[in-house]
């Protein structure tokens, strides 16, 4: 990498999908990276910056943990008393909610 590219500290856009670990046949291969041809942004592990929603989603779930939130029902309850919908504009429900972790975690 010329070094010239803006920098954009928000999310990293040379993150590699994820793949699960398989052998190797050949010792080495495809583990080992060349330095100077990755760009080392481990703080950052999300190939986008954060949509609007999530930076709010974000805000309401800490809000909701500081508040003594701790079982899925009490986060969904806490999320609907902030005002904080789910993406469809309903009020979470546990199953909605846990869905909405899944897609976001991939």
């Amino acid at each position: 990498m010329a070094g010239n590219e803006p920098l954009d500290w928000d999310h990293n856009p040379f993150l590699k999908p994820w793949q699960r670990p398989a052998p190797n046949a050949v010792a080495g291969k495809g583990s080992i990276e060349i330095p100077s041809d990755v760009r080392n942004m481990i703080w950052q592990t999300r190939p986008a910056a954060p949509t609007a929603y999530e930076n709010r989603l974000g805000d309401a779930l800490v809000e909701v943990f500081a508040s003594g939130a701790v079982e899925l029902a009490d986060v969904v309850a806490g999320l609907n008393k902030v005002g904080m919908h789910a993406p469809d504009g309903q009020a979470w429900t546990e199953t909605s909610f846990s869905a909405e972790m899944a897609r976001l975690g991939n």
